[in-house]
């Protein structure tokens, strides 16, 4: 959400241009005609148009208008042409700056409907995952590494299919809208193949079939899958993406790797082996995070990664949505300013069946 609260210093510059002409103003009445001041009243609607709309810049070049000819006259300008040239000054200075409001205006507006498009793209890309599952509880963060976005190439979803819960959380290789269109091109892909596919590497092979379709040259994704059946076990399927961190009921953390490595999405042509799938115990009062290495490669003033491994304490929170807030704050506070890469996490809680209802998720 965008805060359109005035700040401190959007305050300070609206008021500018009324200083501006009050400083000049005095200056001249002290200085006497002599100096030359009367001209800078001009720096009133000057500074208008930078901070101000056109109406404000308009009445802003009015009332400077007038000062000039109350100046003029008290300083008897307007028996020679200074006067006259003051007043032209203010004049085309005024236009100028209405100009300039006008445009501004229009550019802001302009940004406002990508904005808003942004928005609608994120709601239909990366849809809210379901509040619960089974006897899954699920929560979503999605930390932009640029304040004015809304989406970037990593990708999250969460599917009920009949083989199971399913689950896929990735990060396309790159930046802008190339990325936003590759990450569409899986989510579309793995959201019809959760339902079609009876195991994850068939489902594995479908996203591969389709990521190899639309990328060029040595482009790529990083994805997990993870599948989530009745029995007391998670299935991973890991195309070169960071290992899932698995919390345990006694808050012990565990990060358990691929049998092998593999390629990520989109590499599939050169000729190597797909993944291999690997069983994991997942039981009620587990926790399982999958997240994109935005959060892992973090780095503070030091240099020093992010520990995720040592944050796994955050996690004991009672609601999902506010743990993973906690995660992400604390991601924020460790990077001591903007992300230098988009941060994804999705938490899956094991509450299991008989254990009372789930607590709904915000």
């Amino acid at each position: 959400m965008i805060d359109h609260k005035p700040t401190s210093g959007s305050a300070v510059l609206s008021w500018m241009p009324v200083a501006a002409m009050a400083v000049v103003a005095g200056a001249d009445l002290v200085a006497g005609p002599g100096v030359g001041f009367l001209p800078l009243v001009s720096l009133g609607p000057a500074f208008s148009g930078l901070v101000g709309g056109w109406r404000r810049t308009a009445l802003i070049g009015s009332v400077a208008l007038l000062l000039c000819v109350g100046l003029g006259m008290y300083d008897g300008l307007f028996e020679e042409r200074r006067g006259f040239t003051a007043m032209v000054s203010v004049a085309g200075v005024t236009g100028v700056g209405v100009a300039a409001a006008v445009m501004r205006s229009r550019r802001e507006a302009e940004l406002a409907n990508v904005r808003s498009i942004a928005e609608v793209a994120q709601r239909v890309l990366l849809r809210p995952v379901p509040r619960t599952a089974g006897p899954l509880q699920a929560a979503v963060s999605y930390t932009s590494a640029v304040a004015e976005a809304r989406i970037g190439g990593d990708l999250y979803e969460m599917v009920a299919s009949p083989h199971g819960i399913r689950v896929i959380v990735g990060d396309v290789q790159g930046k802008g809208l190339a990325a936003v269109e590759t990450a569409a091109v899986v989510l579309g892909a793995f959201r019809e193949a959760a339902h079609d596919e009876p195991d994850l590497v068939g489902l594995g092979e479908r996203l591969e079939r389709s990521v190899a379709r639309e990328l060029e040259g040595e482009k790529f994704v990083t994805a997990v899958l993870a599948e989530i059946g009745s029995g007391h076990e998670v299935v991973f399927l890991n195309f070169g993406h960071p290992a899932p961190m698995v919390v345990r009921q006694d808050g012990t953390a565990d990060f358990p790797q691929p049998p092998a490595y593999a390629l990520p999405l989109g590499l599939g042509a050169h000729g190597a082996e797909g993944p291999k799938p690997y069983r994991v115990a997942f039981a009620p009062g587990d926790q399982l995070l999958l997240y994109t290495d935005g959060v892992t490669e973090t780095r503070d003033a030091q240099g020093s990664f992010y520990p995720l491994g040592e944050r796994a304490y955050l996690l004991k929170e009672p609601e999902a949505h506010h743990a993973l807030e906690a995660v992400r704050e604390d991601l924020v506070r460790h990077a001591e300013g903007p992300l230098h890469d988009d941060a994804a996490m999705l938490l899956l809680r094991y509450h299991g069946h008989g254990e009372g209802k789930s607590v709904p998720l915000a």
